[in-house]
């Protein structure tokens, strides 16, 4: 069932008109009469529904069933991240999303594969990236792509923050969280550096700063692996 988001305005009694992605679903879905649809709120209120009409500019359809999303975790995890080339980059952002990241922060570090000016360009690419993947995989609400940021100016704000390393780690991954568990509403950042790694600066960073280090094994992974497979550790230990 394709699942969309709309505004909670666009809700009246057990009918909703809508015009958000009126196009796609029109004009590239093909979408008539009688269909099912799956919306979403900004409230992350779920309505199972029924297509009704569709008009010039909108659609109405019937509300058969809603009910709060469960498609969150209970926590706020965000994802600190020195952006990749081309599809690398793609990836990361579209599995980050699907794995419950709240917000992406690409991080200009010292071996950073792309120029300041060209993330900065990416962003709004990467946003929408965000909203697509968003849909496919039934988030209750859409992430954010945050401004290109720094070490130094991305940790603040946050309950916890564990950066990824392939060196000068203190303990593994899983030792870290089962010591440590995540609680409800907890807001972490997770970071993980380019492909070339860390520099010895950043690592002095990390230390100064009091951000834990944590291993994801003994095997060495590409940046886009590391963001995948940490983030799934850090779910499957604390989400419920």
């Amino acid at each position: 069932m394709p699942h969309f988001f709309i505004n909670s305005k666009s809700v009246d009694g057990e009918k909703i008109e809508f015009s958000e992605d009126y196009k796609h679903l029109v004009k590239s879905l093909r979408l008539r009469t009688g269909e099912k649809l799956l919306l979403i709120d900004e409230n992350g209120i779920q309505y199972e529904t029924r297509v009704n009409e569709i008009k010039p500019e909108s659609i109405v359809a019937e509300i058969e069933k809603s009910y709060p999303s469960t498609r969150e975790l209970n926590f706020e995890l965000h994802l600190a991240q020195s952006p990749l080339r081309s599809d690398a980059q793609s990836l990361v952002v579209e599995k980050a999303t699907e794995l419950g990241v709240h917000t992406l922060h690409p991080v200009y570090t010292d071996n950073c594969a792309l120029a300041k000016d060209v993330i900065t360009k990416k962003i709004e690419k990467w946003q929408k990236i965000m909203v697509e993947s968003s849909k496919q995989c039934e988030r209750a609400k859409i992430p954010t792509c945050a401004p290109m940021t720094t070490l130094e100016e991305v940790i603040k704000g946050f309950d916890r923050v564990i950066a990824f390393c392939e060196r000068h780690t203190e303990f593994p991954l899983k030792d870290y969280l089962r010591t440590n568990p995540i609680k409800r509403g907890e807001k972490v950042l997770v970071i993980v550096g380019p492909e070339g790694g860390f520099s010895e600066r950043e690592f002095a960073f990390f230390d100064s700063a009091g951000i834990v280090k944590a291993s994801l094994g003994d095997l060495i992974l590409r940046a886009e692996t590391a963001v995948i497979v940490g983030l799934g550790n850090i779910i499957y230990e604390n989400a419920d």
